[in-house]
């Protein structure tokens, strides 16, 4: 039976944003996908990704031990299940499902967690056929009791890495982050990282840059109250620095997903976390490059019940972004939310109506994922239920009043499908930003293409992506309602860069790179992706042009010292 959930708004235009009702329908049988994914311990996760390179978001489905992953095509619009997928049976119980392209050859790979009796890491050699490659390529073959994995590239190396996170029921399983090779085998390098390698039952994890300064830092959320969340901090060198105490992220509760989304669209990235009965947490991002604040009760979000997955979306395309909670509460307890639906009313601010609370809704549910069913740009959302109650799939049915714009990445000297990057689009002087994840969410995978609502206005400023790399790619007065394809390097940003004591141009540089002070620069040093220093020279001049011509094509670190005072700066060499 299909049910209709409406969330009923005034009708208004302000600021160019016209506020309507948002309106979601569970259409998964009218959709093709009426199945379930059985019975299993804290549910399985749910794909919400192209995986077949058509332009249209595709559904994978982890399920129960003893049942094949189920994988759903979208044919414009609608999904039939693909059987043509040559994978090696896989039946165990599968947590998360992860399409990767690891090798950077433009197709996607496959990996999937389990709990109970190993990861699997599957190549794509060309058209969907699959084959094995875990023991190969250096993962672990033997069962880690596994839950989310999270991909992104801590070291800029263009090749994406991985961190799982372990739960395992004695206590006694610790996380790992295996660093990508770039020849289709990963090396362990937890402790060489700085990464913790004790026991800390971690649901899931999620790579985002949380300071902006171009390297991919990492969140971690943890099972129980006696375990804590960590937050590390990138050092740029192939290390990471627990700042979870000073950060004010090191809680203890009982996490289960990270979140991330820029909430206030101050350019500054948030984290949301679902907790049990004490209330999920909400941390913003102070800007200051170190430390967030607590803002769960002044917005609104505590859900205060048992909640799973969650997830970052602008419903009805206003500008700002929304935000759904999965629960595991089927309706039964009525003190109890079993899902919510928080929409972002503004001043940091969001609100759930007594009808929000998806009253009626008989089914435990924890993955959740968003994509586009049908190219509309009105986001969906499917959610993976358990005890054999087939998925939601609400259709988003809002009125299709506001504006949208699509983006997806095509990375060159980055990896290829863009992780790591941060898509800026200005509309009418209001910014807003999205950060490029793969395995964000509790046991999910939302949509490769990044959502931006517009509200009334037809044209886009700019779009700016800021790829890992350090390559800026500008795109001016970009018309709404359509889905844009960037590729790295495409449409370079040709501004001087600059600090309060000197610029340096051109970035990127193909022979001669310039720095022009207001006094003189005592020294200079260039490092490259894995911290290794390639030139030195003390100019002691105010203008100095330095030859790279010798260098390689990527990008380098420039440390410069004026006034003894340092800056950094990345340098793109052509």
């Amino acid at each position: 039976m299909i049910k209709n959930y409406l969330f009923s708004l005034f009708m208004f235009v302000s600021y160019g944003v016209l506020y309507s009702q948002i309106n979601f329908e569970n259409q998964v049988e009218a959709l093709g996908i009426g199945v379930n994914s059985g019975l299993s311990f804290f549910g399985n996760g749910v794909s919400f990704y192209d995986y077949n390179n058509d332009g249209w978001d595709d559904i994978s489905i982890a399920t129960e031990q003893g049942t094949k992953i189920r994988f759903f095509k979208n044919e414009n619009g609608t999904f039939v299940e693909d059987n043509s997928i040559d994978l090696p049976i896989n039946t165990d119980e599968q947590k998360q499902i992860n399409w990767v392209d690891i090798d950077n050859d433009g197709d996607k790979d496959l990996f999937v967690t389990s709990n109970n009796n190993g990861n699997k890491l599957y190549l794509n050699t060309g058209n969907l056929v699959f084959q094995d490659i875990t023991i190969s390529s250096g993962l672990p073959s033997t069962n880690l009791q596994s839950y989310g994995a999270s991909w992104g590239d801590y070291n800029n190396d263009s090749f994406l890495d991985i961190f799982v996170s372990n739960r395992a029921q004695l206590d006694d399983q610790q996380n790992f982050l295996f660093k990508n090779n770039g020849d289709g085998t990963f090396t362990d390098v937890t402790l060489l990282a700085g990464i913790d390698d004790g026991s800390h039952m971690s649901f899931c994890s999620a790579f985002f840059d949380f300071n902006n300064d171009g390297w991919q830092d990492l969140y971690i959320s943890s099972d129980k109250f006696t375990n804590q969340n960590f937050l590390y901090k990138n050092n740029g060198d192939g290390t990471f620095t627990d700042i979870s105490a000073t950060s004010g992220t090191g809680i203890f509760i009982d996490a289960m997903t990270t979140t991330i989304g820029d909430f206030n669209n101050d350019g500054w990235f948030d984290i949301y976390v679902t907790n049990t009965y004490s209330g999920n947490v909400f941390f913003k991002n102070n800007g200051d490059g170190s430390t967030f604040t607590d803002i769960t009760l002044s917005t609104g979000t505590g859900f205060y019940s048992i909640g799973w997955g969650a997830v970052f979306l602008d419903a009805e395309n206003d500008t700002d972004l929304d935000l759904y909670v999965s629960g595991e509460f089927d309706g039964s307890f009525n003190d109890y939310l079993s899902a919510a639906f928080y929409e972002n009313i503004g001043s940091e601010m969001y609100n759930i109506s007594n009808d929000s609370g998806f009253a009626g809704d008989t089914r435990a549910s924890f993955s959740n994922a968003i994509g586009d069913v049908d190219n509309d740009g009105y986001p969906e959302i499917v959610v993976n239920n358990s005890s054999y109650d087939d998925l939601f799939l609400w259709k988003n049915q809002s009125p299709h009043t506001n504006n949208w714009l699509k983006v997806k990445l095509e990375g060159v000297q980055s990896n290829r499908d863009g992780i790591g990057a941060t898509i800026e689009i200005s509309v009418d002087g209001h910014k807003q930003y999205r950060y490029t994840h793969c395995g964000e969410g509790y046991l999910a995978q939302n949509s490769g293409t990044e959502f931006f609502g517009l509200g009334l206005e037809t044209e886009i400023d700019y779009i700016k992506v800021t790829w890992l790399s350090g390559i800026e790619d500008v795109l001016s007065n970009v018309n709404s309602n359509e889905t844009i394809t960037i590729v790295e390097g495409s449409t370079l940003s040709l501004e001087n860069n600059s600090f309060e004591s000197f610029k340096y141009y051109p970035n990127p540089v193909q022979n001669k790179l310039t720095i022009k002070a207001q006094s003189r620069v005592e020294h200079i040093s260039i490092f490259n992706s894995i911290g290794q220093k390639v030139n030195s020279l003390s100019p002691n001049l105010m203008m100095t042009e330095i030859n790279v011509s010798h260098l390689e094509s990527g990008v380098y670190l420039v440390k410069v010292i004026i006034d003894y005072k340092i800056e950094y700066f990345k340098m793109i060499k052509k």
